[in-house]
């Protein structure tokens, strides 16, 4: 193992205790504040937010079309990460820019910014996956890329339900059922939902909301770049059935 994959392994087990300790009590907090605001949320609207996310992530994870790096292979973590650290820094500046015109625009650009920014992410998420070497053409690889969008934008307590989902993936991918339709939409929406609720909720106030678009779009971007990085570093570090790419 090179110096370049144990500092890798010692990060990766540091995000792995984030991920699995228990959710605080300001968490606890949270979490019961925001289920009850939903549940004054009328069962219609929630059925229709459900169908429209639905339909929006399934149509650029599981469509026919769908673009992606070319996959890398025979290259060191080293190299693969320098990679996918350059497409990291593209999107997020490429989601801050978007969030900063959207933002400036008022209410209507602002609701427009949701399936655009939602887009940019399942992109970038594309291509870092190619970029470690999984092909995208998968099904099942297209799956762990929503499980990976479920880990950043969840609270601690369904985060740690998500990553034990994603332990040991490749044995247990094997068992994914063939419809999409068995997934659990309505707490997928749900959770991202109230993630991005607080943190985008000003970028639609006039004056002040294209620098919280930025800014908000610019941080999002970065934390799911960084999940994403350790969710394929404990597949490719941990799973002697998936080889770690070896050097140029």
């Amino acid at each position: 193992m090179t110096y370049y994959e144990q500092m890798a392994g010692r990060e990766l087990a540091s995000w792995k205790y984030k991920m699995t300790r228990r959710p605080s009590i300001f968490n606890k907090i949270s979490s019961r504040v925001q289920t009850k605001l939903n549940s004054y949320i009328p069962e219609k609207i929630h059925k229709t937010i459900t169908t429209v996310i639905k339909q929006m992530v399934r149509g650029v994870l599981f469509g026919a079309k769908y673009t992606s790096k070319q996959q890398l292979h025979n290259v060191s973590l080293q190299l693969a990460e320098a990679e996918v650290q350059k497409s990291i820094y593209k999107y997020k500046h490429a989601a801050a820019v978007e969030g900063g015109i959207t933002g400036a625009g008022g209410l209507l650009l602002g609701l427009a910014d949701f399936p655009i920014f939602l887009s940019i992410k399942l992109s970038m998420l594309f291509d870092i996956a190619s970029l470690y070497g999984f092909s995208v053409k998968d099904y099942k690889e297209r799956v762990y890329i929503l499980h990976i969008f479920q880990l950043a934008f969840s609270n601690q307590e369904h985060r740690r339900d998500v990553f034990e989902q994603m332990k040991d993936w490749d044995l247990k991918k094997e068992q994914l059922p063939d419809d999409i339709h068995l997934f659990n939409w309505r707490k997928f929406q749900q959770e991202y939902r109230d993630y991005i609720d607080l943190a985008k909720l000003g970028q639609l106030i006039p004056g002040i909301g294209a620098v919280i678009g930025y800014v908000a779009n610019y941080r999002m971007v970065d934390h799911l770049g960084k999940m994403a990085m350790n969710a394929y570093r404990m597949r490719l570090l941990e799973n002697p059935h998936v080889p770690v790419p070896g050097p140029v």
